[in-house]
Parts: structure tokens; sequence; C-alpha cells
């Protein structure tokens, strides 16, 4: 008599199905319809509906022609200033907590600390920051009360107040996250490695430099990607801190609350149209990251070849 099988093979796409099903109805219809409105004139004037109507590439013309690309630089200044000491700090705190030879004791407890942040809601920290910077605010007073100013300095009526206190934000809620993931890069390597720079005599910042930054490019890359996407989305700190308005005079102002205007106006159109330009602007610059940050010849055996063949046609030359 023959046994009869079993195939469990099947129970594998029974349990992934029902994220599948919500994912189409939530994420990917939503997508379409969002292209598919970009191409139409479709908003609300007072209580009368206008549209759809197809009026093709006019939404997106209409935005070039709009403040889409001063929001753009932005939401770009806005980035980097909370990214760029984001990773360094992070790059040096992962490197710290990871290094055998200094032996710290306690490393678990400072993880959850730097960390902890990043489990406070957003909203939280912009609100947090708004009453203590505010002119009325505890800063000012201090500063006051210490003598060092005469007058509460406006911070959050100048450009680089704003910008800065934005920046700063965003490194406290995301530089532990980073660290975290960095942290796990790092251990990933193997103490050889670093056990056979040391017998080489290489200091700390060779260690770093040739080692370590090449060994952990792949999580960087992730870091840099996710960040950028995240950067591009840049919605409710400055959303909460400047009442919405981008003040002062919207040089806070990014495309996420661009695009929240829109859709309070119900102009459904530049919305979807202001979508598809983020989800190409996100696309091309994801993938000039990862082609300046995936190494494709780890070994270096690719550039000695090219270097041979370089040699041997000179030397037929």
């Amino acid at each position: 008599m023959k046994k009869k099988s079993v195939n469990y093979g099947k129970w594998g796409y029974i349990f992934i199905l029902p994220f599948f099903v919500i994912y189409f109805i939530f994420s990917l219809i939503p997508l379409f319809d969002t292209v598919r409105y970009s191409f139409f004139e479709y908003f609300r004037s007072g209580i009368k509906q206008i549209g759809p109507n197809f009026v093709g590439l006019a939404n997106y013309v209409s935005l070039l022609h709009s403040d889409m690309l001063k929001y753009g630089l932005n939401t770009l200044i806005l980035w980097v200033i909370g990214f760029v000491p984001q990773i360094v700090v992070a790059l040096v705190l992962a490197c710290w907590f990871t290094d055998a030879r200094l032996k710290l004791h306690g490393k678990q407890f400072f993880k959850v600390v730097i960390y902890l942040p990043n489990l406070i809601m957003a909203s939280a920290f912009a609100l947090l920051f708004f009453t203590m910077f505010s002119t009325n605010g505890p800063v000012n007073s201090i500063l006051c009360s210490l003598g060092w100013i005469k007058e509460p300095i406006d911070f959050l009526g100048s450009v680089l107040g704003t910008r800065s206190l934005v920046g700063f934000m965003n490194f406290l809620m995301w530089f532990g996250n980073t660290t975290i993931m960095l942290m796990a890069a790092v251990m990933g390597i193997s103490m050889d490695i670093f056990e056979a720079s040391d017998l080489d005599g290489c200091n700390s910042i060779q260690r770093f430099v040739y080692i370590t930054l090449p060994l952990i490019r792949p999580i960087l890359s992730y870091t840099l990607i996710t960040s950028i996407i995240g950067g591009l989305q840049m919605f409710d700190v400055p959303q909460i801190l400047t009442n919405g308005q981008g003040n002062p005079d919207r040089t806070s102002m990014t495309l996420i609350m661009f695009l929240n205007s829109h859709l309070k106006s119900k102009n459904y159109g530049m919305a979807g149209a202001l979508s598809v330009y983020l989800f190409i602007i996100s696309a091309i610059l994801c993938f000039f990251v990862y082609r300046m940050t995936n190494d494709n010849d780890p070994d270096g055996s690719k550039k000695a070849a090219k270097k041979r063949a370089r040699a041997e046609r000179r030397k037929t030359k």
C-alpha cells in the first residue's frame, strides 16, 4: 500500500495570504488611485465638487511652476542638519561600545538610554521643544536669570533657530536606532580580523577606515536609504513646531506639509501628482545611494584584472 503523503507547503501560502490581501486592499489599490487621480482635475470649491476631469500632465506642470522646488530644498536642508550629526555620533558610539579593548561596563544600560528617545512620539517631542524654546519658555528664562542674554531669544522666529530645532529633534529621535543597527553590524565582524590588524600595528583610525567601514557598508547603505525616505516624509515635527505654517517665511515647509495642504483643500489631483513626484525622487536617490555604497568587487579581483589588462595593452602597443 502506498503511504499517503501530506504536503505542508501549502500552509505557508495560507499563512501569508492575509498579509497580501490587506496589502492589496489598503495599499496597492490606493496607490493606483493616487497615480490615476494625478492626471485628473479633481477638487472642491466650497460645497461644489469639480471633476474628476482628465487634464493629462497639467498637474505635474503646475507643481513645477509652484513653490515645490523651494520646499524640496527646505526638506533637504532639514534632513542634512539632522542626519549628518546622527550618522557621525552613531558611528562613534557603535565603535566605542563594541571595542573589546576598552572593557566598558553597563553596556546594556547605555543601549537602553540611547534608544529611549526613539520610543517617544514625534508629536510629543515637538510639543516639548515648542514649550521649552518659546519666547516665555524655560530656556529663555534660564539664560536671562544667568545674565547671558538681556532679552528673550525668538528661536522660532528665525530661520536658523527653527531649522536647527527641527534638525536637532530628528537627531535625538533617530540616532539611538542608528547606533543599535551599526553596533550589530560591527559585532558581526570577526574578532580575528581586528586581532590581526593589532598585530600588524594598525591604530584606531586605520582600523576604522580600512576594516570597520568597508565591512559595515551594507548596513550603512540601508541606514542612508531609510533615512532619505524618512527625510522626504518629514512632516510631524515641523508641522507641530510651526503650527503647519512652515514659518518663518515658509523656510521650514517640507514637501509632505505642502502635500498635506493640498489634501486639506481637497485638491486630490495636485496631491496625487506631488505623491508621484515624491516616489520618483525617492527611487532616484535610493538608486544612486545603492550604486555608490554597493561594493561589487569586495576582494579587489576585478580591479586587479583591469589593471593587468591595461598593462598588457600597453605592452602590445
